[in-house]
């Protein structure tokens, strides 16, 4: 866990310096982080899609939208060159195309495997480097293993793919508005673009300061340190997806995911972040199977529970990991139930493929477990004084 040591003293003969435990994410909550704007802004933008929707006769429309808008509402967490809202725009892009490849791979062929362990070797290596482009290459990785469990033609293909990006740009829109980002929405959608077709000198020289100061925020782990770990996120998608592929039910998509969100560079962070996320995974099933079994909301209902729970998710991400999995889990089947899928099967089907995705990512990761078992063992056996 990253800022355990602020100030870490040298290390002399017999030392030990005793880690903080890595279950304390399960049981610490950092209410200082969380915020009330933002979340109602950006979980405004997914009700707009939902309400929409249903208003319009089409729910399921809405709902594929109101995805969208979801994703890209965690964008303002991030950044790319300085901006807020450049990392949102890229998302919309990104789940587009992802999602349009998702689509027409399916989940029962080969093409599938590649494609998810493309995006996975990218996010694992941008994920060493860069916060804020990986956060994108992520998203797309999970739009593209959702959209594998609705395999369509071309054209339903890309108007799933278009859907999602309506809801993304509506949430970019509302998010503008709300935090009052209009004028860097238009600056931010348009620097790229007008210092390709226009040669003043201005806006040529802000692309370029742009460009060099990316690189600059690239490197975090060494290059041998980030191939292996992407290397260990593509072969854990890959083999999380063909259990997925070979299972044939369609909510199998969430083994890959979970698999993917929870793989990290150090063991006890993808432990701890397993640990995490089946348990608000199981406790958000429970909650929401306890709520259907009294309720039979209409469309509408459903809409606004939804949004609820977006909005909750939205608030929690930053506080703890665990209570954010039990709401997401909640906007999940409220979402799906829109669609007219059964609230207790998507519920059920999520608790056991998230807790098998967490297990996949887990013994993947063992080897890491044993060389920093083997690293310690030949710590204490080395020179009697060390230095930090």
């Amino acid at each position: 866990m990253t800022g355990a040591y602020a100030n870490p003293a040298p290390l002399t003969r017999r030392t030990t310096v005793t880690p903080p435990h890595f279950f304390a994410d399960l049981y610490s909550f950092d209410w200082t982080k969380s915020q009330f704007r933002l979340p109602m802004v950006s979980a405004g933008a997914v009700a707009l899609c939902l309400f929409a929707g249903v208003l319009a006769g089409h729910p399921g429309a809405g709902l594929v939208a109101g995805g969208g808008a979801f994703t890209v509402g965690f964008g303002p967490n991030q950044r790319i060159c300085d901006s807020r809202l450049i990392p949102m725009m890229a998302a919309v892009l990104g789940v587009a195309v992802a999602t349009l490849v998702g689509t027409l791979a399916g989940h029962h062929g080969f093409s599938l495997l590649v494609a998810a362990g493309a995006f996975a070797f990218v996010y694992g290596e941008l994920t060493a480097r860069h916060t804020g482009v990986a956060w994108v290459a992520q998203q797309s990785s999970i739009a593209l293993l959702v959209a594998s469990a609705f395999p369509t033609g071309p054209d339903l293909a890309l108007a799933r793919a278009g859907l999602l990006a309506a809801g993304g740009i509506v949430q970019v829109i509302v998010t503008s508005a709300g935090l009052s980002l209009l004028r860097d929405l238009r600056r931010d959608a348009l620097a790229i673009p007008a210092s390709i077709y226009r040669t003043i000198g201005e806006q040529q020289r802000e692309l370029a300061r742009r460009l060099r100061r990316l690189p600059k925020s690239l490197p975090a782990l060494s290059r041998i340190k980030a191939l292996r770990y992407a290397v260990r996120v593509g072969l854990t998608v890959l083999i999380a997806t063909e259990i997925y592929r070979r299972i044939g039910i369609q909510s199998g998509y969430w083994i890959p995911m979970t698999a993917l969100l929870v793989q990290k560079p150090a063991f006890y962070e993808t432990l701890s972040r397993a640990a995490a996320r089946v348990g608000g995974t199981l406790a958000g099933s429970i909650l929401c199977s306890l709520l259907l079994a009294h309720t039979s909301p209409r469309p509408e209902v459903l809409a606004l529970i939804t949004a609820l729970f977006a909005l909750a998710a939205y608030a929690t991400n930053p506080v703890n990991y665990g209570l954010f999995s039990a709401f997401i889990t909640g906007y999940i089947v409220f979402l799906l139930s829109l669609n007219e899928i059964p609230g207790r099967l998507i519920a059920d089907r999520r608790a056991w493929c998230t807790t098998l995705g967490a297990l996949i990512a887990i013994i993947i990761h063992l080897d890491a477990l044993r060389r920093h078992r083997a690293g310690t063992r030949l710590g204490r056996r080395g020179p009697a004084t060390q230095t930090a």
